[in-house]
């Protein structure tokens, strides 16, 4: 497997710290609202991903934590009046059930926030002691000049950051750019500390998570989407090294952004989607297979058109593959084993940085090859097999679950009336069997 490194900006080759073993984290959700259609495309990339690594024989572990203590949690809750944990109860299994309907696995890992918050105190506490961090008041800061690499993941360069930095209004930091590991407040769910009552800052927190759930402080891969890249990894980064003088992941993997129409989706724009939304009205397998079309590294833009384009290919694939399970099923032919060439070569394309469109040429090869083969007088039962168990697993790779074609006795008697019915041109009846047929799910 090769990956893009966004440290290094290569594609470089996956090296796991413990042989045939992967350790992959991604931050996940503040979850104060309902998913939009920009957290779908990590969950389908890096679950795509994971699979793939799966399929190369590596045991992955993937862990990915819900930040359920935040700022624009508290206020949701307030304006509700209830509980900050009955807002994020709410929204993780709504988040979840996005994971689910886009045929995605839950994380092996899924920590909270709140779930970890004596160890998070805990590191913070080590930053103070070693002089990487400040207490000023009941606040405690990161003190960027303390890490000599800081802003190498997001290739910035402090005095470039310095220049962009906007002078927050709290003068009370040494450096604009020092960031906050710890709040005091008064408002909404907080925490004893030794500085004040109140919570830790979002950067510290996907830190401690990687390394309470991993026992380890340097893992195989970090991921995320790429807007996360600054400031939010780079801080994790630099805590890292702060603590524990390594870096925290070997590979930093960043998935584009999702543009509506040609434009950067945003809630002050009115073009905010719901995951939820959009899987009312379009099939998840659909959704998923439009999401992989555009190699995970670029942005991807939703309209209706590519929608609508995105589920004609996948229509066109599954009437292939009913097609030739049928003409299997019929003759109760059972074949075992794939084109072990053409899974090579999709399994080529999935190991070079995840290249879904040219794994994507591959099953479309694989399509053109079944409908040759179903449309021959003699079928070669044993190669449209081996195509068909080819396209199943291919597809599997990429999350995409085909029908169930299996056929009872009944489903078969009806199959070959409806053939009878046509040969004879008896129309009407071919009709109504075709309707039925169609109704199973077989034509």
């Amino acid at each position: 497997m090769k990956l893009y490194n966004s440290y290094s900006q290569k594609i470089e080759e996956l090296k796991p710290i413990e042989p045939g073993k992967i350790s992959m984290y991604v931050c996940g959700p503040t979850v104060y609202n309902y998913p939009h259609i920009g957290n779908a495309r990590p969950i389908v990339v890096f679950d795509t991903l994971k699979k793939a690594l799966s399929a190369q024989g590596y045991e992955v572990t993937f862990a990915s934590n819900y930040t359920d203590v935040d700022d624009k949690i508290i206020k949701t809750a307030i304006e509700q009046n209830v509980s900050e944990k009955e807002i994020t109860d709410k929204f993780i299994v709504a988040y979840n059930d996005v994971r689910k309907g886009l045929h995605a696995d839950l994380p092996d890992y899924a920590p909270r926030v709140t779930e970890t918050m004596d160890k998070i105190i805990e590191f913070i506490e080590k930053m103070v002691e070693n002089g990487s961090a400040y207490q000023v008041g009941g606040d405690v800061y990161f003190r960027v000049n303390s890490d000599k690499k800081y802003g190498e993941l997001s290739h910035q360069s402090i005095d470039d950051l310095m220049v962009g930095a906007r002078i927050d209004e709290n003068e009370k930091k040494e450096n604009p750019l020092d960031f906050t590991l710890w709040k005091e407040t008064t408002e909404g769910i907080k925490w004893d500390s030794p500085w004040s009552k109140g919570r830790p800052g979002w950067h510290t927190e996907c830190v401690v998570m990687i390394q309470d759930v991993f026992k380890k402080t340097l893992i195989d891969i970090h991921g995320g989407g790429k807007d996360l890249k600054f400031p939010h990894h780079e801080n994790e980064r630099a805590q890292s090294m702060a603590i524990n003088e390594s870096e925290l992941a070997n590979y930093w993997v960043h998935s584009g952004m999702i543009d509506i129409n040609g434009v950067k989706m945003s809630k002050s724009l009115g073009n905010f989607i719901t995951a939820k939304d959009i899987l009312s009205k379009v099939d998840p397998m659909v959704l998923r297979w439009f999401l992989l079309a555009t190699q995970y590294r670029d942005d991807v833009n939703v309209s209706d058109e590519i929608i609508e384009s995105s589920k004609a290919e996948l229509t066109k694939i599954i009437t292939a593959y009913k097609q030739a399970c049928v003409k299997l099923e019929v003759n109760d032919i059972k074949v075992d084993g794939v084109d072990e060439d053409t899974y090579k070569r999709f399994m080529d394309a999935m190991a070079d940085d995840l290249n879904t469109p040219n794994a994507y040429a591959v099953i479309f090869e694989i399509v053109k090859n079944i409908n040759q083969l179903v449309r021959v007088k003699e079928i070669n039962f044993e190669a449209l097999g081996k195509e068909v168990n080819t396209l199943v697993r291919c597809m599997n790779v990429l999350g995409i679950v085909l029908p169930d074609m299996t056929m009872s006795l009944d489903d078969k008697k009806m199959y070959q009336e409806w053939m009878d019915a046509k040969s004879v041109k008896d129309f009407k009846k071919a009709d109504e069997l075709r309707a039925q047929l169609s109704q199973k799910g077989i034509l």
